[in-house]
């Protein structure tokens, strides 16, 4: 199975594509689709739209897992990202690709054992369970990663349950009524 793993943004969109297996997750590629400050947000979210589609179309993902939205202080920010997510929730849609949502904490537990872990925790985890030589890089494609992990050890994953290898079914996935 191929998870497509999205950190969320309207500056950064994080991604991380796994190949899963049981017992095995391998890195296929990860990195972040960048937007250029001072353009205008529609712009913006269209080209967040277009480099998604694309990552559809070159690894045919299985499955996308996204971060949950989450902001504390800064709601400008927050309604720009939230925007974002759903431009990217839509290119999942239009691509016939289940969606799995994740909170913080979902991933932190899922990929360290522990909920409250630090972000260096995750990063470090994340690349023993990948196998690699270091930290990937930048920081939203290694939380993107982080996401397609935790989908990958989930109970929601369809490695995990043979409930879940029904679009929709899992108990974080988004309901696909046409399918």
């Amino acid at each position: 199975m191929v998870v497509l793993g999205i950190d969320p943004g309207f500056a950064i969109v994080g991604f991380g594509v796994v190949r899963c297996g049981p017992g095995r997750q391998d890195l296929l590629s990860c990195g972040a689709v960048r937007t250029e400050a001072g353009q205008p947000l529609p712009r913006r979210l269209l080209q967040i739209e277009n480099d998604l589609s694309e990552l559809f179309e070159t690894f045919h993902p299985d499955a996308m897992a996204i971060e949950e939205l989450y902001f504390t202080n800064n709601v400008t920010t927050g309604i720009g990202v939230a925007q974002a997510r759903g431009v990217i929730l839509c290119a999942a849609e239009r691509a016939g690709v289940p969606i799995y949502e994740y909170s913080p904490s979902e991933v932190k537990l899922a990929v360290t054992g522990y909920g409250k872990a630090e972000k260096r925790q995750v990063m470090d985890m994340t690349k023993r369970l990948l196998r690699l030589k270091s930290v990937i890089r930048p920081d939203d494609a290694a939380d993107a990663v982080a996401i397609a992990l935790c989908h990958a050890r989930s109970n929601t994953s369809r490695l995990q349950s043979a409930d879940a290898a029904r679009p929709g079914s899992g108990r974080y996935a988004v309901k696909h009524p046409s399918k």
